[in-house]
């Protein structure tokens, strides 16, 4: 057995045990994360800061703290906010003992909805206590994709600071469930990559991408590097008619993919970008159900797409849809970048985009500082940094908590009064209590720019008119959304907002023999809608899955002979 490679002096990150009774039990129950972890004990809330200080002047971080909730110095929601203010990326977790977990739930469950700690679990009390160490393997495993820089990656970009490719193609890889890694071109990795790729005969541009061993490339777009990771069209022809094309692999296509599969259709997902849709990029779903410590959006991409795999369903990832044409005797053919597949059913589950800001100074900086999206590849970057957040959704609340993990302010900044109308009551909750988020009502970005990059922002009072110019370093728009359906056919009706229509939300003149489509139908048989793409839809994750399986029943009724 060979050691895991691990930076070199980079001390291991620390898992924090704090209790004044329950210390060498907790200890001993730690044990088996030695390995991969620097686990240290603490009996008081001053003590655990001391530890943490001492963490920090090695060089070192924190990944997780976990208390008892019943320290001799601070109540345990205080002690929490004090090591937070030093560490805020760590994971906090209650091990209560078994003669408190009830007494103390009610009081300190609520502070869970605020945010102020992420979870509440009952200390072990025998050997092998699974159900415990699985919920501490999920804040480990969130800590490590999100704060954490790879040990081991799957990818490397060598790529001068500052290019905005390098930044979108990072977030593609990490959206897709790759560790990644960006190296300056003078640093020794980059160095290796780039004289690797000259010795092949190849020209250096950037950014140059080295993927799970293969020679390095110099990419030109996304969707090349798409292509390039997970198959290009001619290794991944799509033969013959298939049961059901889905395009777009969001929460609802990829659950018309699992359930169509899994009921026996010979099934296609078509996706031009990233799995996962703007779902994909969510730093943290917290109401997500069966996910009572949340999950974010890639890891609820990849396990979705794993099972559909499971089932049978072939993935075409980097594949633009451009034309959907009405084939003979029920057939249909979804015309692509790559090439066309013919299927006797399409679900189409294109979500939606978030729209452009429309200032040119701004928009000119995207992958600069500015982003569209909660990038969450991002997020590590705005360390230190003064960051707004455009846009009062809950992706815009959630990006701004991540952020929050990091940056040294961050503002969410909206052009209605509140947040109330727009965004979730727990993630208002739990912006309120952050100290590093503010909320600015009634304002809009008018202008922005900088030197090479973000580096201020002016800022129009709605009620006044006044502009104001603040300093910025990261700019992330979350702006409502636009549908992506200008490929569809002319007769597949829409709403005045480009929505698709479905069932009895269609025309009463576009009816048949004076019967609505079935619900989720369109007015273009054998073509349904699911999703954010969908007029009416309640733009949740959790409602676009549940679309994404009832539609299959009606795929299923639809090719019925």
């Amino acid at each position: 057995m060979t050691d895991s490679p691990r930076p070199a002096g980079t001390p291991d990150p620390t898992i924090l045990l704090v209790s004044a009774h329950h210390a060498d039990h907790l200890l001993d129950e730690f044990g088996r994360y030695a390995r991969d972890y620097d686990v240290r004990c603490a009996r008081s809330s001053a003590d655990a800061l001391a530890v943490i200080d001492d963490v920090r002047a090695g060089g070192g971080t924190v990944a997780l703290m976990v208390q008892d909730g019943d320290l001799p110095d601070a109540h345990p929601l205080e002690a929490f906010g004090d090591w937070r203010a030093r560490v805020p990326t760590a994971r906090r977790l209650i091990a209560a003992p078994y003669e408190r977990f009830l007494e103390q739930a009610a009081e300190l469950r609520p502070g869970l909805a605020k945010g102020k700690y992420d979870a509440y679990l009952l200390m072990p009390r025998g050997v092998r206590d699974e159900e415990f160490h699985g919920a501490v393997c999920e804040l480990l495993s969130d800590w490590g994709s999100t704060v954490a820089a790879p040990v081991v990656e799957t990818v490397r970009i060598v790529s001068e600071p500052g290019n905005a490719l390098t930044a979108a193609v990072r977030e593609y890889t990490e959206r897709m469930g790759m560790p990644t890694r960006v190296l300056d071109p003078a640093s020794d990795g980059g160095r290796a990559v780039v004289e690797e790729h000259e010795s092949l005969g190849g020209t250096v541009t950037y950014p140059l991408l080295q993927a799970m061993g293969r020679d390095p490339v110099a990419v030109s777009s996304v969707r090349e590097v798409a292509r390039m990771l997970l198959g290009a069209p001619t290794e991944t022809d799509v033969a013959g008619v298939v049961d059901l094309a889905v395009v777009g692999a969001g929460p609802a296509g990829l659950a018309a993919a699992v359930y169509g599969a899994s009921e026996g259709l010979r099934t296609v997902v078509l996706e031009a970008e990233a799995i996962g849709g703007q779902a994909g990029t969510s730093s943290m779903i917290r109401n997500y159900l069966g996910f009572p410590r949340g999950i974010s959006g890639m890891r609820l991409a990849q396990r979705a797409r794993n099972q559909a795999l499971r089932f049978g369903t072939q993935f075409c990832t980097g594949w633009e849809v451009t034309a959907l044409d009405a084939g003979p005797e029920g057939t249909h053919v979804v015309r692509t970048s790559a090439g066309d597949v013919t299927a006797r059913a399409v679900v189409v589950a294109t979500g939606v985009a978030y729209r452009r800001l429309g200032v040119p100074g701004v928009d000119a900086l995207v992958g600069l500082g500015v982003s569209y999206g909660s990038a969450m590849s991002a997020a590590r970057e705005t360390e230190g940094a003064d960051v707004v957040v455009v846009g009062g959704g809950n992706s815009a609340g959630q990006a701004a908590l991540h952020l929050a993990r990091f940056a040294r302010s961050v503002t969410i900044m909206v052009r209605r009064s509140s947040l109330a109308e727009t965004m979730s009551d727990y993630l208002i909750g739990e912006i309120a209590y952050n100290p590093v988020v503010r909320v600015q009502t009634c304002a809009e970005v008018a202008d922005g720019g900088g030197d090479g990059r973000l580096q201020w922002l002016d800022v129009r009072d709605l009620a006044t008119g006044d502009v104001v110019r603040r300093d910025a370093q990261a700019l992330f728009l979350l702006l409502g959304a636009e549908p992506h359906c200008d490929w569809l056919p002319d007769g597949l009706a829409r709403d005045d907002h480009g929505f698709v229509l479905t069932g009895r939300d269609v025309p009463r003149e576009r009816w048949t023999d004076d019967l609505p489509p079935v619900e989720l139908a369109t007015t273009v048989p054998g073509v349904f809608a699911v999703g954010d793409i969908r007029s009416g839809s309640m733009k949740r994750v959790a409602s676009a899955s549940g679309e994404g399986a009832s539609v299959v029943p009606l795929v299923h009724r639809y090719l019925a002979p």
